[in-house]
């Protein structure tokens, strides 16, 4: 079956869905980001079969989400590292996490434990609002039209009601 793009939806979130939206582009990332940086290691660790993840490394490259640094020259060996994009990504993956941890976690309990180096204690990621700090909840939040917005595929119908005031909550 053929994936669908979303990449020319006038939507930020089809956009990013388009980018890492498949179930391996979060695992890859978390794995990066805790260290596991090498073709072989992701493979193993992931269970993901040598040619999909040969895929999903060059389309997160190509995207800019992930860097290839060469460790080897015979034969050719590469060490995947987040780039900027990559590092902002972190979060909402913790976040993921989080809400994972909470509602399907494994009976044997929370996988891994964050920690936040900053003052030592456990973390559970929460989203925040970047003005007054105060955790956000889908009932604290308005919608408003934004200047990208315009009717057509991934907000059809939502440009015309954020334009008329008529998103419910």
């Amino acid at each position: 079956m053929k994936k669908v793009s979303f990449a020319e939806m006038r939507c930020s979130l089809a956009r990013s869905l388009d980018l890492i939206g498949d179930w391996w582009t979060p695992l890859i990332v978390r794995d990066v980001y805790l260290g596991v940086t090498r073709f072989d290691d992701i493979a193993e660790d992931l269970g993901i079969s040598r040619n999909l993840l040969t895929r999903r490394l060059g389309h997160l490259c190509d995207k800019d989400v992930l860097r290839r640094e060469a460790y080897q020259i015979r034969p050719a060996r590469h060490d995947y590292l987040l780039t900027q994009s990559g590092l902002e990504l972190v979060p909402v993956i913790l976040a993921l996490t989080a809400w994972g941890d909470r509602w399907v976690q494994p009976a044997e309990g929370q996988p891994i434990r964050f920690v936040h180096t900053t003052c030592g204690e456990s973390l559970v990621p929460a989203v925040t609002c970047s003005s007054c700090g105060e955790a956000i909840h889908a009932s604290d939040v308005l919608a408003l039209p934004g200047p990208g917005g315009a009717d057509g595929p991934g907000t059809k119908v939502l440009a015309g009601r954020l334009r008329g005031g008529q998103i419910a909550r």
